[in-house]
């Protein structure tokens, strides 16, 4: 069969089962249509059990490539089913309007929210428009016009995760990319509004802490959180970079293992196959989850809210000795 993109290497077998799928149900016309619609009903039951076994059985390495599948949802694409009347805004005042970090205010049910997120593209021109979801520092800046704007007009926070990292090139550098993340983790931290957000990819390093000081941590059940790559880390610890799933088993970057350490406050389960074969059901029932979670912060007084921000940032870290 040609390789499809939509399936990862451990995903052979359930890319053949869809195949006959795909091939009974062009055939299922004609006299034997009742035949056919039973053999389709098999081989479907016989394909959910299968992707069932093999989503059961994870890897941390094929974690990581799920949390990369490049059919994976993006910002625009959970703020298109959680997100009513969505305005986006564009610019830092600055420099630029960097792509690559996406916001704007819309209503999340009734209550208006501004929304902040990585965005990365799908086709190679996208991709190169939105810089592989790599900020700037600009992109920073607009994240931090908008935090201030939803302050001002008393809106909570949502902001989505899904970075490899801040982008580390020279320009970058230049226009102070490490200023501008320190100032939005100084920013959001004593922002007086509520803040949740949501690793729905990868969360690298301080380009995704940037956008994630909270007070209400949510990450998608095949998504990742660390303060590198796998491929980073392994080019540091063994100058292999190939050793990246090595790495990835031994960082503790998957949703269960950084809940199990405090760092994650909840998981949101994916279904069957991961979140990219079922969007629109997972944001379904989600969206009451994340307006429950919102509306709890949004009846707290302000100095409550700081205080628990803080004492949940201060206990990051701790640790005993073995």
């Amino acid at each position: 069969m040609a390789w499809s993109p939509d399936y990862l290497d451990f995903e052979k077998p359930i890319a053949e089962l869809d195949l006959k799928l795909k091939e009974l149900k062009r055939l299922s016309s004609g006299n034997n249509q009742v035949q056919i619609d039973q053999e389709i009903a098999q081989l479907e039951k016989k394909c959910a059990k299968l992707m069932a076994g093999i989503y059961a059985n994870l890897d941390e390495w094929q974690i990581v490539q799920i949390a990369r599948h490049p059919k994976r949802p993006y910002t625009l694409d959970y703020v298109a089913r959680l997100v009513t009347d969505f305005e986006e805004l564009h610019g830092d005042r600055q420099y630029a309007d960097d792509l690559s970090i996406v916001g704007g205010i819309g209503r999340l049910g009734e209550r208006p929210v501004a929304v902040v997120g990585h965005q990365k593209g799908r086709d190679t021109d996208e991709k190169i428009k939105r810089n592989f979801g790599m900020p700037r520092p600009e992109a920073y800046r607009k994240a931090a016009r908008i935090f201030k704007l939803a302050e001002r007009f008393g809106m909570p926070v949502l902001t989505f995760i899904d970075t490899p990292g801040a982008y580390p090139g020279i320009d970058a550098e230049e226009r102070n990319q490490s200023g501008a993340i320190a100032e939005n983790l100084r920013l959001m931290s004593g922002l007086e509004v509520p803040i949740v957000s949501i690793v729905v990819g990868e969360g690298g390093s301080g380009g995704a802490l940037a956008i994630a000081v909270c007070d209400h941590l949510m990450m998608m059940e095949y998504s990742i959180y660390s303060v590198i790559s796998p491929e980073g880390c392994a080019s540091i610890l063994w100058k292999n970079a190939s050793r990246a799933a090595d790495a990835a088993r031994a960082m503790s970057i998957t949703a269960p293992k950084l809940k199990a350490l405090g760092l994650v406050d909840e998981i949101i389960p994916e279904m069957n196959g991961g979140v990219h074969r079922n969007l629109d059901a997972v944001c379904e029932w989600v969206k009451p989850v994340i307006e429950r979670r919102l509306a709890a912060l949004v009846d707290l007084p302000v100095e409550r809210l700081l205080e628990q921000r803080y004492r949940r940032l201060v206990k990051v870290g701790h640790f005993k000795d073995g």
